[in-house]
């Protein structure tokens, strides 16, 4: 009986255990070649663009700090606490949010964090009791400090060991500088949910459509702005455009929105549950009776 011809057999194909240890047979030996590892086991299928992405986003949250994704201080949804409960029900509808910092003289002067569950609460118990009041600081909850040069990998740790979901963030001076919550953090690993209307972040804060339109990103420092439009837009309490603008709404708007400051027209072109992104400008003629 003949051997078989073995040379005329194809070699068995290798699983994909085998290719991943082929990939790793060379020991990356920093974190830009692990990543080339990883694009090299994508390339061949071994993982899936959403794994890869997600992988590299794990990778990165330890090189980020607090201040590098946290929202902005003038654009921190907040809860004075001379609000009557109507007001901060108000707030709560029209922001869309879960969580709001409480504060006192102003926004350096953080007292807590309530929650819109507990505001649920108040008003279930007040159906069984309608003469009960409503007192905020029954409410609060101990806010979390941290500092801008948190680490991002830290602070995820931190959140979930301590059931946390928010954190004030202060600069070296103990000044409020703006907030971070979990999904800020987790959305560096899983991606943001972009629209058509996102603008890359290499692009200029005020870009020209056509005539006298523009595309103006929130984050626009106020002196840009009015240096641009030649506006004079006041700069004492807020810092940036989508600052003036959440004073100006007063609530977090949604697309669509318009409000008129000086002979500008503004539109909300992109925002979600928790900041202003990108604004839409248009000059508007005045007319001259």
């Amino acid at each position: 009986m003949s051997k078989t011809n073995m040379s005329d057999d194809k070699p068995p194909s290798r699983n994909w255990f085998e290719k991943l240890t082929q990939i790793f047979q060379d020991t990356p030996q920093d974190r830009e070649q692990l990543v080339e590892v990883l694009k090299t086991a994508e390339e061949n299928t071994l993982i899936n663009p959403e794994l890869l992405s997600m992988m590299v986003g794990v990778m990165h949250i330890s090189e980020m700090q607090a201040r590098d994704i946290m929202i902005p201080r003038p654009e921190m949804v907040v809860v004075d606490d001379e609000m009557d409960f109507s007001k901060i029900l108000l707030n709560v509808v029209n922001s869309r949010h879960s969580r709001f910092p409480v504060i006192g003289d102003n926004r350096d002067d953080i007292e807590g964090i309530i929650l819109a569950k507990d505001l649920l609460r108040f008003i279930a118990e007040r159906e069984s009791e309608p003469d009960c009041r409503f007192t905020l600081k029954d409410y609060l909850r101990p806010a979390v400090i941290i500092p801008e040069s948190k680490r991002l990998d830290v602070l995820l740790k931190e959140f979930r060991a301590n059931r946390n979901h928010m954190a004030i963030v202060v600069d070296e001076y103990g000044g409020v500088a703006g907030l971070v919550t979990i999904e800020d953090v987790l959305e560096q690993i899983v991606g943001e949910i972009e629209d058509e209307y996102d603008i890359d972040d290499d692009e200029d804060n005020i870009h020209q459509i056509e005539g006298n339109t523009f595309n103006v990103k929130a984050r626009t420092e106020i002196e840009e702005f009015n240096q641009y439009f030649n506006a004079k837009i006041n700069d004492e309490e807020y810092d940036t455009i989508g600052g003036i603008l959440m004073q100006a709404f007063g609530h977090m708007p949604s697309r669509g929105e318009t409000v008129k400051i000086e002979n500008l027209q503004f539109e909300i072109v992109s925002a979600d549950t928790r900041r202003i992104k990108l604004l839409r400008v248009k000059k508007i003629k005045e007319v001259i009776e």
